[in-house]
């Protein structure tokens, strides 16, 4: 479920862009030097997301250096790090563990399985660092996991409880400000979570996996309309939020994210499944 929180780079101003990809950059530096190349491995936009948002909110001290690195030998970039960069690393490494251990116990995929193993070692410092946000993630999971084997059809339930897990990540500390994180955390999930199912709907339907919006995908000339009503109910109130928080660092930038970038993964599936459908039309004719 990683993926789907990322900018819009063509409305994106050049000096945006080089300021959110330098995050990106600190987030990837940290996860190696915390975590090594198998935390580096599980780098996500979304919690570039994450780390700009904080960012902007409690505006922390933050480091910013020429480095260069694997990806980018010959040329130095620039890469932004702070406190809020180590609690994203964190955050990424918890999902990244728990999702390879899902698909292993759901689908039994051999490279989610080595994948978990290998970051196994690291969770026993989360563990100790975040036990109740680690308790919140399995224990919602494993939820997920036994309403998927009673093939539970309530969208809204499920994404609910994925929302209950980005909720208590989304919150850095107990302040004046965890309320208005919680929410915009939960929308967020359950955002997430409704998109993975819109996306994969069809390869699901195929393969016989879990899937909330199976039941409704067949021959529903209005669902791709019916599920972006879905997700611009949960956009709505995460933005809401949002603009609720006293953030003026970065804001165009995140409001890049969630009132654009948001939906790009969207528009790209709908126009594909658009596409393929025409085609089929076309062969039908001749």
């Amino acid at each position: 479920m990683f993926g789907y929180i990322a900018i819009n780079k063509a409305e994106m101003k050049f000096k945006d862009y080089d300021i959110y990809h330098s995050y990106y950059c600190g987030l990837c530096k940290v996860l190696k030097r915390n975590y090594g190349i198998r935390g580096q491995m599980t780098l996500s936009f979304d919690m570039t997301f994450l780390i700009i948002l904080l960012t902007g909110l409690y505006e922390p001290e933050t480091k910013t250096e020429a480095i260069r690195c694997a990806a980018h030998p010959f040329e130095k970039h620039i890469s932004r790090t702070n406190e809020l960069t180590d609690y994203a690393a964190a955050v990424n490494l918890i999902l990244s563990y728990y999702k390879c251990k899902d698909d292993w116990d759901d689908e039994h995929k051999k490279k989610s399985y080595a994948a978990a193993k290998l970051l196994a070692p690291k969770m026993n410092v989360m563990k100790e660092r975040y036990p109740e946000k680690i308790s919140i993630v399995s224990s919602g999971l494993k939820k997920l996991s036994m309403l998927e084997k009673h093939d539970e059809q309530n969208a809204d339930i499920m994404a609910g409880i994925f929302g209950e897990i980005m909720a208590e990540l989304f919150v850095f500390r107990h302040d004046e400000w965890e309320a208005e994180l919680r929410k915009i955390g939960f929308f967020l999930g359950k955002f997430i979570y409704l998109m993975d199912a819109y996306e994969d709907v069809e390869k699901d339907i195929k393969t016989g996996n879990y899937n909330p919006l199976k039941q409704i995908f067949p021959n529903n000339p209005d669902f791709a309309d019916n599920c972006r009503e879905l997700l611009t109910m949960m956009m709505a109130e995460c933005s809401r939020e949002f603009e609720r928080l006293p953030i003026l660092l970065y804001a165009d930038i995140l409001r890049n994210i969630l009132y654009s970038g948001v939906w790009c993964r969207y528009t790209m599936v709908t126009e594909k499944r658009a596409q393929e459908k025409e085609k089929q039309l076309q062969s039908y004719r001749f």
